[in-house]
């Protein structure tokens, strides 16, 4: 556990809670989060994670547009239904892109743990871009990625990392809830 590493999961874990609580907040702490995450998995050899920090500051920008334009008078993003078609070509691209990340990191890095890196990277940024367009859904694929990452993070080592993604789990579970219910509240109003 390194200084770098402590401070990373504050500032993760602060961003993460403010967008399962949708603040715009959220967008410019995640940012710093992404840029110390990319340093430590740089360090532990991580690569496809680290490259995803970087695709990751892409997506916080286009984000953090999104939610500006999609705001109620109360300072609250409004949620946007995922539809099955969208749903579906996420998940498609998703599974493209980890067996393409995965055969690069496989046969041309000595990344640690490259199919599973590559699987859990690809899938992070369609949760990621879903949460940019404001789908609910978003929480239910961090879900199933944060509970394979807390294994990958606690089989580098990396234990403040993992219990942060354990935490991630819950505080997922919480935003697929608010978010469903700001969702539901939309359209009875």
């Amino acid at each position: 556990m390194s200084l770098l590493e402590i401070v990373a999961v504050v500032v993760s874990f602060l961003g993460i809670w403010l967008t399962a609580r949708r603040r715009l907040w959220c967008w410019p702490v995640n940012l710093i989060a992404c840029a110390l995450y990319f340093k430590l998995f740089l360090d532990v050899r991580l690569y496809a994670d680290m490259v995803l920090q970087a695709m990751f500051g892409v997506l916080i920008l286009y984000g953090w547009i999104v939610w500006a334009r999609g705001m109620e008078q109360t300072g609250d993003v409004v949620v946007e239904p995922l539809t099955a078609f969208r749903g579906v070509a996420g998940l498609v691209a998703g599974a493209i892109g980890a067996a393409t990340i995965g055969w690069v990191t496989s046969h041309y890095t000595n990344a640690a743990l490259p199919w599973m890196d590559a699987g859990l990277t690809s899938f992070s940024l369609v949760a990621q871009y879903w949460t940019g367009r404001r789908h609910a859904a978003s929480w239910l694929l961090w879900i199933a990625v944060d509970v394979l990452y807390v294994g990958m993070f606690a089989y580098k080592g990396l234990a403040l990392t993992a219990g942060l993604y354990a935490a991630m789990i819950v505080l997922a579970v919480m935003g697929f809830r608010q978010w469903r219910k700001a969702a539901t509240d939309a359209i009875i109003a």
